[in-house]
């Protein structure tokens, strides 16, 4: 998701660079959702992996 979310922000730089701002909008809204539902799976499976490991441990 994180690569996708790369590619669209890509996307958005070229196409505001070209002056296509319509499409460099969408794009950057699309890479922003997209990183942002990263960093919420990524917290909750750094969560849940710090849960486990306790466990695993017996703390």
């Amino acid at each position: 998701m994180l690569k996708w979310a790369l590619i669209f922000a890509v996307v958005a730089l070229i196409a505001g660079g070209l002056g296509f701002g319509g499409v460099a909008g969408a794009a950057a809204g699309i890479a922003k959702i997209l990183f942002f539902l990263f960093l919420v799976g990524f917290l909750v499976f750094l969560v849940l992996g710090f849960m486990a490991g306790r466990k695993v441990a017996g703390d």
